[in-house]
Formats: structure tokens, C-alpha cells, sequence
């Protein structure tokens, strides 16, 4: 059997990322509510955007650590098992202790530092539970299906965004306290986080039971590599990335537009909805975290967008135009957030923003590793992290000064600029050099 010609049955596809799933609650716990705990812990919105530097920077650390290393890992685990494993059971640990910074009767600034560890440590784990699944789909996935393969990813992605953003108005629904005293994040979140550790963990098991990675020799015939993979060999970060193909910088410079968007997206909603529909920027009122509790739901409308449009998206003809689309549609719901004051017109604009995140989490992983080869795909995947990484750390660093200087201090005006960053990526489409079609 030529294992080069293999499809895998549509149940394999699911099993290999269903644990993504789970990863993503914990990522969309995090990202939906970062802002909400800090500020909750006394943060000065000015420096607000400084609390986000360390996630894209832990990620940019760990995932090319995680790529390099697990490309020379084979156990009866498996090649990229061991990684998801440590890195869901850290996971898991954190989850329970990030959400409580402020309920241990620390002063305020042993409960930022408590919580600026926390953070540390769980997007680490995240990052490393997250990497091994995009790159199971370049091991074992050929490249005729990869890109049905990475479209399953998002989908699961997103289904995983709209539980964990959903979760704290959920729980306040039925009766769980949205509000607590001065320095204390809410019962509503805390219970999200606990309940996001235990799904974590139950989908991260699902896909280590239910997927059996490849032994060297049939990995190397499967990708056509004359011997089978080194797992002795240094490896040279710099020689893999002056032989990186074109795709790997030109979708780049896309995602380094896109992605600093999404970083100020993150960081502003909550006090961009809760300054134009709440009409407040007290963070220790009610009608605030009320607001946070509306942007898990905005977030869920997003991730509901970005579904919808992960089934346009082969509708289109070629990749760079379902690229462009995507983020010029993102665009304008960026934008039109300054001008709305209803909290329910606000679906409108997020689920534009959800096209562009369907595009960004399908298209640049789907045009990388039909330019790759097996024997360093760990790597390249870990090293295009960076891609990703580094736009979120400078939009940090440059955040504080943007917000003062440009937005004049208006959160909801930081999501404007998030909109003009995402045309700029969308005009970068047309650098790509990729001749390839959807199929």
C-alpha cells in the first residue's frame, strides 16, 4: 500500500483534534477574560495591555522548544503525545489557581505578581498542549486532505471559544454571584475556569486513547523521507529558517497585521463595550463586570460567525481571495463597534470579526505545510509561532502608547485601530506566493 495515497476515514480526522476542543475552552477562558481579572485586581487601565505580553511570549518560546524536541521524540506515547499530556495536566493545575489572585487576602500587588505567574504558567502549558495537535495533522494527514483536516481544527477550535466564552453568563444565569468584593474576580469566573480544567482534560485523554501516532519508518514513508527521522541530530534554528519556504514569510507578514488586531481586541472589548453601552469605567461597579460578562457572548457570536464562514471559505476559488475577504469583513466589524451603543447590535460586528478569525486560524497552517516536508514540520510549526507570537508582544509594548497618544484613552477607539491593522493584512494577501486553489 502506498501509504502516500492514504485518506483517513472522517472519524480519524475528528479524533486526532477533538482534544483541541478542550485546549481551546482554556485558551478562550483566558483570552475572554485576562483584561477582567487584572482590572479586577486593581490594574491601571494604562498598562493594560501590558499584562498580555507574556502569553505571546511564553508561546513564543515553548512552542518551537515543543516542535524541535517532540520531532526527535518516539515512545509508545507516541511523537507528540508526551507534550499534550504534561502540558493539559499543567493546565489543568493553574486553571484553578489563576481565577482566585484575589481571594487569598494578598496585598494588591502580591495579588498582581501571584497572578502574573499563573498566567505565565498556563498559557506555557496551553501553548504546549496546543502545538502537538497542528502538528499530528502535518504528520499523519495527507496533503489532499490537510485542509479539511485543519478546517475540523477550527471548527473545533471555535466550538471550544463559544462554551469557554459563554460560560460566566451561563453561570451568573443560574444564580452563581457576578459580583464580589474589591480585589476578588467574581464566582461566575472562577466556576468557568473549574469547569474549563475538567472538559480540558476529558478531550485532551479522548484523543491520546483514540489516535496512534506513527512509528519512524512508516512516518518516513509516508512523507517520502529516504531514512527515517534523525532523533539524535542537533538541529540549527537559523539553517531551517534561511531554508523556509516562501510561504512561511510571506504568511507571515499577514498574520503579524492580523494577529496584533486580535491582541487589541482581546485586551480592549471589556472596557471598550462597557465605556460605550455600559457608560462606565468604574471596574468595580456592577454595570462593568455586567459588560464582562457580555463580551464572553460577543466572543460566542464571533466564534458562531466564524463557523458560518469556515463553509464559505471553499466556496472561493483561491486561497489568497477567501484570505482577503475574510479580513476586509473583520475589518469593517472592527470599525463599526466605535459607532454602536446597543449591546445586541454588537452581533453584527462580531460576526464579521469571526470571518476573519476563521481565516486565520485554517488558511496560513493549510498554505505552510503543503510547503513543507516531514522531516522538520515540528519546527517550522513551532518556529511560524512566532508569527503569531511576536505581532501579540509588540502590540503590547506599543499598546500603553497607542492608547494614551492615539485613542486619546478611548478603549473602544483601540478597537478602530484593531480594524485598520486587519486592511493591512488584508492588502498582504496578494505578497503570497501560493498558485494553489481550493479544491
Amino acid at each position: 500500500m502506498n501509504l502516500n495515497k492514504r485518506d483517513l476515514p472522517f472519524s480519524q480526522l475528528w479524533n486526532i483534534s477533538f482534544g483541541f476542543f478542550g485546549v481551546q475552552i482554556a485558551y478562550s477562558l483566558q483570552s475572554a477574560n485576562i483584561s477582567r481579572i487584572f482590572a479586577t485586581l486593581g490594574a491601571d487601565p494604562h498598562n493594560l495591555s501590558y499584562f498580555w505580553i507574556l502569553p505571546p511570549l511564553m508561546g513564543m518560546v515553548v512552542q518551537p522548544i515543543v516542535g524541535v524536541m517532540s520531532d526527535k521524540t518516539w515512545t509508545k506515547l507516541g511523537r507528540r503525545v508526551p507534550y499534550l499530556l504534561i502540558g493539559s495536566i499543567i493546565s489543568v493545575i493553574v486553571m484553578c489557581l489563576l481565577p482566585n489572585a484575589g481571594s487569598f487576602k494578598l496585598a494588591v500587588s502580591a495579588a498582581m505578581i501571584f497572578g502574573l505567574i499563573a498566567l505565565m504558567l498556563l498559557d506555557t502549558s496551553i501553548n504546549m498542549a496546543m502545538q502537538p495537535f497542528k502538528m499530528m495533522v502535518g504528520d499523519m494527514v495527507n496533503e489532499k486532505q490537510k485542509g479539511k483536516a485543519y478546517s475540523i481544527q477550527s471548527f473545533l477550535c471555535n466550538a471550544g471559544s463559544l462554551v469557554g466564552y459563554l460560560f460566566p453568563i451561563i453561570f451568573t444565569w443560574i444564580g452563581i454571584s457576578n459580583v464580589a468584593d474589591s480585589g476578588v474576580v467574581p464566582d461566575s469566573v472562577i466556576y468557568s475556569f473549574y469547569v474549563g480544567a475538567a472538559i480540558l482534560i476529558g478531550c485532551v485523554l479522548y484523543t491520546i486513547f483514540k489516535v496512534k501516532e506513527m512509528p519512524p519508518k512508516e512516518y518516513a514513508e509516508f512523507h517520502g523521507i529516504e531514512d527515517a527521522p534523525e532523533t539524535k541530530k542537533s538541529t540549527n534554528v537559523f539553517q531551517l529558517l534561511a531554508k523556509a519556504p516562501s510561504a512561511f514569510w510571506s504568511v507571515g507578514l499577514v498574520q503579524f497585521f492580523s494577529w496584533a488586531a486580535f491582541m487589541y481586541m482581546w485586551t480592549y472589548t471589556n472596557a471598550g463595550i462597557a465605556e460605550t453601552v455600559w457608560n462606565t469605567t468604574d471596574v468595580k461597579s456592577a454595570a462593568y463586570q455586567e459588560a464582562g460578562n457580555w463580551v464572553g457572548v460577543v466572543f460566542a457570536i464571533q466564534a458562531i460567525g466564524s463557523v458560518i464562514w469556515a463553509l464559505v471559505i471553499p466556496q472561493f476559488k483561491s486561497y489568497k481571495m477567501a484570505y482577503f475577504v475574510s479580513l476586509i469583513l473583520g475589518a469593517i466589524g472592527f470599525i463599526s463597534t466605535m459607532f454602536i451603543h446597543d449591546q445586541y447590535l454588537l452581533f453584527v460586528p462580531y460576526l464579521l470579526i469571526g470571518c476573519a478569525w476563521a481565516a486565520i486560524l485554517a488558511l496560513p497552517f493549510t498554505l505552510l505545510t503543503n510547503a513543507l516536508k516531514g522531516n522538520n514540520m515540528g519546527a517550522y510549526l513551532g518556529l511560524f509561532n512566532g508569527t503569531i507570537c511576536l505581532p501579540q508582544i509588540v502590540a503590547a509594548v506599543l499598546g500603553g502608547i497607542i492608547f494614551k497618544n492615539i485613542a486619546m484613552e478611548s478603549s473602544i477607539a483601540m478597537l478602530g485601530i484593531a480594524g485598520a491593522l486587519l486592511v493591512l493584512g488584508a492588502f498582504s494577501v496578494f505578497i503570497i506566493k501560493d498558485k494553489k486553489t481550493i479544491d
